[in-house]
């Protein structure tokens, strides 16, 4: 049963639809929260394919020709006493983009309480990963001395950030070297740096992938021989069918590949649950489909 740290109250009145999904995985609590949707230029999505294909793709899920609406979703764990919120969202960064920026009103609408938070993970660095940690809406709140999680690899990565091999839309670069800047100006002393892997609460383990950025991670739940991975930007929704796509917000793109392709493998051989940052919301499986992959989206259970 979730107790009252993951109540799940009414819709707010203004919320036309659902914007979290509670879960088991064993003994763990989990909340999948959607923090909004980002409308990006199409040729984010990949930037070594060749425009037809991308434009075929984009039909074929029934999105515009122009532009894909990036889910951004992050999640709420809880287990053996700890309260961990794994990414922040984009907090009030993309002002242009109304339909992000929604945490912390969504924490209050499931009846959490940010000073209830023991535990902070972060993925990477990237704005919409801990923006909302930077509004004070949500920071605020949030206890003083609140550890947070990161790949000591992904820290010093944005002392001096390399975008040398992204294709990063106008104004992008500037917004996420502000960002990460003030992200570790803001909470330098909070930061708990580990290398390749940490358990952050019973079987809540954080691993560094690299890839997407240097330090990029993915969290994994385990409990009662029930598994769930956040895979953070190690996949975005057309990696599925087309892993070998680069996305515009890949540091390393080859690696970012290899590291996807991995994961994908792993998780189709399971069969666990994957929740990721933009991938449709709130979580579903993968299945290998030839060559690639294929998405099997959640049933949901009511």
């Amino acid at each position: 049963m979730l107790d009252d740290t993951l109540r799940l109250d009414r819709p707010r009145a203004d919320e036309l639809v659902p914007s979290r999904y509670a879960l088991r995985v064993g003994e763990i609590d989990v909340l999948v929260i959607s923090d909004g949707v980002l409308p990006l230029p199409d040729a984010t999505i990949a930037t070594n394919g060749k425009p037809a294909e991308v434009a075929a793709w984009l039909d074929d899920m029934r999105q515009p020709a122009d532009k894909f609406f990036w889910p951004l979703n992050v999640i709420v764990v809880r287990s053996g006493g700890r309260t961990v919120l794994i990414d922040a969202g984009v907090g009030a960064e993309f002002r242009d983009f109304p339909q992000t920026g929604r945490l912390a009103q969504r924490l209050q609408a499931a009846g959490i309480d940010p000073a209830s938070v023991t535990d902070m993970v972060i993925t990477h660095q990237h704005v919409d990963h801990v923006g909302g940690l930077l509004a004070d809406e949500l920071r605020s709140r949030l206890r003083p001395d609140l550890p947070i999680h990161i790949a000591a690899a992904e820290v010093e990565f944005w002392r001096s950030p390399d975008f040398s091999r992204n294709a990063f839309p106008k104004g992008i670069p500037d917004v996420l070297r502000s960002a990460a800047t003030r992200f570790a100006d803001t909470y330098r002393k909070q930061l708990q740096l580990f290398d390749d892997e940490r358990e952050v609460a019973p079987g809540v383990v954080i691993r560094r992938t690299g890839g997407h950025t240097p330090g990029h991670s993915v969290v994994r739940l385990t409990s009662g021989g029930e598994r769930l991975t956040f895979l953070g930007d190690a996949v975005f929704h057309n990696h599925f069918e087309r892993p070998d796509w680069h996305n515009a917000f890949d540091h390393d793109p080859e690696e970012s590949v290899r590291v996807r392709v991995g994961l994908l493998r792993e998780l189709a051989a399971s069969r666990e649950l994957l929740v990721a940052a933009h991938v449709s919301f709130p979580f579903g499986r993968v299945a290998v489909a030839g060559n690639a992959f294929r998405f099997i989206p959640a049933y949901w259970e009511y």
